[in-house]
Parts: C-alpha cells; sequence; structure tokens
C-alpha cells in the first residue's frame, strides 16, 4: 500500500484500546494518528491518560505517547482526522450503539471490538476466514444509514473463536449438536491479576451475558446474506457454559459434538489442518499462515505452550476423540484479546480494505 490508512481508535485507553495500540506498531496498511476517550482523558497525552495503566507485555509504542486524546464524543472532530475508525468505547450498549452510527454517518467506517451491533439485521458480524462475504451486506447497510462510504463492521465474542473454525472446518459433515464449556481468561473482563487479585487461585461460574452470545453469535457468523440482511443459521443446536478461571489470556472449549454424517477423525483432523479462508488466500498482514492447527499430545493445547500461535491469530485444537454419548469431542484454545478482540478487528480491517469497502477520505 502506497500510503498508509489513518486510523482512528475509540475508547484507546482501554485493555483493548492498548491491544489495537500495540497490534498496530509498524502495520504495513494502517498508522494510528489519533486516539480517543471519555472527556475525563481528553486534552492529556496518550501516555499521560493511560499513566500507570498500560497493560501489554511489550512497552507502549513511542509514536503514540505523544498524541493528543481527543474526546470521543466530539464526532465530527475526531472523524475529520481519520480514513477509519477501531471502536473498543467503554457505555452502555445502547450509548455504543448510537455513537457507532453517528461515527459511520460522518462517512467514517467504524471496525467495532463492542457487542452493541453484532445482531443489528444488515451489520456484518465477521471472522475473516469463516464468513468474509457477510461484508456483502455492507451496501444495504450504507443505504439505511444514508452514506456513501460510512459503515460499521463487527467481529463476534472471544469465546467462540476456540470452537466456532471447527464447525466451519467441518461444514460437510453436518454438524448438529454441541455442548460446551469454555473456560475463560480474565484478560476477557479487561483485567490483570494486579486488578482482580481474588482471581488468583479461584474460579468463578457466571459470566454475565455470555452463554447467550456462546450459544447463538456461531449461528450468524455461519448464516448467510439475504435480501440485505444477515439470517443466521439453524444448524447446530448449540449449549454453553462460561467459566472465569485464573489465567491471564487465553480461551479454552471443552466440546462435545454430533454430526449428521459420521466422518472419521481422520477426516475431522484434515479438514482442520487443510482449512483457509479470505485471509489466507488474499495474504493479509495480520492473516496466521495456518488458521488451525491439531496437536497429537494427550496434553495440548495448553495456555502457556499454544495461545501464541501464529502470534496469537491462530486457533489451536487437540484430544479430539471419540464419545461414549456423543460422536466426538475435543478441546480448543485461542487468545481471546488478540484473535478473540483486537487483532480479530484489525483482520477484518485488512478484509475490508483488500475487499475496497476502506479507502483513503
Amino acid at each position: 500500500m502506497e500510503q498508509k490508512l489513518k486510523v482512528g481508535i475509540l475508547g484507546a485507553t482501554g485493555m483493548v484500546g492498548q491491544r489495537f495500540i500495540a497490534l498496530l506498531e509498524n502495520h504495513p496498511w494502517f498508522e494510528v494518528v489519533t486516539v480517543a476517550a471519555s472527556p475525563r482523558s481528553a486534552g492529556k497525552t496518550y501516555e499521560e491518560a493511560v499513566g500507570g495503566r498500560w497493560k501489554m507485555d511489550t512497552p507502549m509504542p513511542e509514536a503514540v505517547k505523544k498524541l493528543e486524546v481527543l474526546n470521543v464524543n466530539d464526532v465530527e472532530h475526531v472523524a475529520s482526522t481519520v480514513d477509519f475508525v477501531f471502536s473498543a468505547v467503554d457505555m452502555s450498549k445502547e450509548e455504543i450503539k448510537a455513537i457507532e452510527e453517528e461515527y459511520a454517518k460522518t462517512e467514517t467506517p467504524v471496525v467495532s471490538n463492542n457487542s452493541a451491533h453484532r445482531w443489528t439485521p444488515d451489520v456484518p458480524m465477521v471472522v475473516p476466514e469463516i464468513n468474509a462475504e457477510h461484508f456483502d451486506v455492507i451496501p444495504d447497510q450504507k443505504k439505511r444509514l444514508g452514506t456513501e462510504r460510512g459503515f460499521i463492521a463487527v467481529k463476534p465474542n472471544c469465546s467462540i473463536q476456540s470452537y466456532a473454525p471447527c464447525l466451519a472446518a467441518w461444514k460437510e459433515f453436518g454438524p448438529k449438536e454441541l455442548v460446551v464449556t469454555t473456560y475463560q481468561a480474565i484478560s476477557g473482563a479487561g483485567k490483570t491479576f494486579k486488578d482482580w487479585p481474588e482471581m488468583v487461585g479461584n474460579i468463578i461460574p457466571f459470566i454475565g451475558g455470555e452463554e447467550e452470545k456462546s450459544e447463538q453469535e456461531p449461528l450468524r457468523v455461519l448464516g448467510k446474506v439475504e435480501n440485505g440482511v444477515i439470517v443466521k443459521a439453524e444448524l447446530p443446536k448449540i449449549t454453553c457454559q462460561c467459566v472465569r478461571v485464573p489465567v491471564l489470556n487465553g480461551h479454552t472449549a471443552a466440546v462435545f459434538i454430533n454430526f449428521e454424517k459420521k466422518p472419521t477423525k481422520e477426516q475431522l483432523i484434515e479438514k482442520l489442518v487443510n482449512y483457509k479462508g479470505f485471509p489466507q488466500e488474499a495474504g493479509l498482514p495480520s492473516a496466521p499462515k495456518q488458521f488451525i492447527q491439531y496437536l497429537e499430545e494427550d496434553n495440548r493445547p495448553q495456555v502457556t505452550m499454544d495461545v501464541d500461535y501464529e502470534n496469537g491469530m491462530g486457533v489451536s485444537i487437540g484430544r479430539l476423540r471419540e464419545d461414549s454419548m456423543y460422536d466426538f469431542k475435543f478441546i480448543g484454545l485461542s487468545h481471546n484479546t488478540v484473535r478473540g478482540a483486537a487483532g480479530g478487528a484489525v483482520l477484518c480491517a485488512e478484509a475490508l480494505t483488500a475487499k475496497g469497502y476502506i479507502s483513503k477520505k
């Protein structure tokens, strides 16, 4: 790309905003030129606004330290400085819906990490390897918004990334029923152990709203575009429990699955390791070379060994075996703040750029 696209981060001081900042350092296509946050951070430098709350393993990039934090509510001003924005704002669902639409109506594409628009019928919710064709709904959304280039696209919940890719890889076998338990890292709540000491050595068997998302969002990802809206798939039926565990990064899923057709274990593994999507075909900068790896060892995948597979953008599957009540069972692992949050959104933006939806203003 001759000239990098100018990017703004909405909600830049929070954990996901920080992850965007870290991931976009030295990005070949995108350059962070604007950071926006709540009025209490506005007017400070990014370094001052974050203070001692920088939660990434890597140092804060020099290029953003002296950027003045803009007021995220000053929509026209923020939008005038950028070609598109990533949204990681911390507001109520209704406020997020409203402000993301406001940005889109300034002719600024919005690629959102938030859940507010995941069920808006003409907003694509995309895992680029699985359903990049859902971006085809954007022209219909633009008609509704009355925009030429402004629109909203979102990525799905972090918890589904560790098992939904398998459903896409195994589509021809007709996955029909899943029982899933997710073991979710504390960074999914925007926390570290320093912020949340009561999670050390603890498990909390409830994460608000998470089970419904984990059961329903895969069906929207596996759905199709019809008459300008996304219609969710009927199958598979999914029931899920979500548990918070004392892990910093990495969501693990234990899954039982039934199929309409009866594949062999070898067929299932072959489909996983050879599965590719638009990011691999288009050679997008953040795309994992191999989206899904299968690990043969009985004690894998493990968070400490596998969460950073493909720089956190790949999915690790293991322990696939026949079950006495279901056809098969397996364990999945994905990085919740990279693939599951900011990294997934960056990959969406790369796919949107490659498809011509995002360009210079």
